[in-house]
């Protein structure tokens, strides 16, 4: 109600009223308005009802975009969309926002992709070898341990699961499920590995993360004490190319 456009509009509809007692200078100095404003106000009518059409047609294009092969776009999706119309339309991206805005149109909201964050988690920037070369079955049991991190969503959040198998011999080893993606959460798989299987583990046992389309970004050398039994683990964290 703070624009003029709207006073004058509240202050025209009174004046239309039947019976109605005030005239058009105590209505502007109550609403804080000009009375040349209103008086302009009432003469651009046509124009206001030119632009309103033209904003209705316009939007009516938008709306054919947004709707395009039945799934919903934002404003730069729209924007190509209409280039590509037959013929092209030709419309910026602020007056593509602002007749969303003006019809109450509104953008899908992208949700986050939950291996993209998995991803970032991991994110380091040192490049390592690939030290397995997919050799998973070669080389016996407790020698070559596979990890993987999924999510699970539940009740409108989503769970991250954290697993080590043995992948000579396709037994879960460990795991654990958190709510976030902090780290520890995945150490903490690695030290439950540690306190159930240490000691059928050695110094040439590999974990390794293996995620298809990913690639090795990192080893990492851990030095854990699985009660009296120093163990190197070699780690290689993997990273979606």
């Amino acid at each position: 109600m703070d624009k003029p456009s709207a006073k004058y509009e509240v202050i025209h509809e009174i004046i239309s009223m039947e019976g109605n007692l005030q005239n058009i200078k105590e209505l502007c100095a109550i609403a804080g308005v000009s009375r040349s404003g209103y008086y302009n106000w009432v003469a651009s009518a046509d124009k206001r009802a030119e632009k309103e059409a033209a904003d209705r047609a316009d939007f009516e294009l938008i709306l054919q975009a947004y709707q395009f092969r039945g799934y919903d776009k934002g404003i730069r999706s729209i924007h190509m969309r209409l280039l590509h119309m037959d013929p092209p339309v030709l419309m910026n991206l602020k007056k593509i926002q602002r007749l969303m805005h003006k019809y109450g149109l509104k953008c899908p909201i992208r949700k986050a992709n939950p291996y993209r964050r998995m991803a970032k988690a991991l994110k380091t920037d040192a490049v390592a070898d690939n030290l397995l070369q997919r050799e998973f079955k070669e080389h016996g049991p407790r020698k070559v341990l596979l990890t993987d991190i999924t999510y699970i969503p539940c009740c409108g959040v989503f769970f991250y699961l954290s697993v080590i198998k043995d992948a000579y011999t396709m037994q879960i080893l460990a795991y654990v499920l958190s709510e976030s993606l902090e780290l520890d959460f995945v150490l903490e798989t690695i030290n439950i590995l540690i306190e159930s299987h240490g000691a059928t583990l050695d110094d040439e046992t590999l974990i390794h993360s293996d995620y298809a389309e990913f690639r090795i970004i990192q080893i990492r050398e851990f030095n854990i004490l699985p009660g009296s039994l120093l163990l190197s683990v070699r780690i290689m964290v993997l990273l979606k190319v």
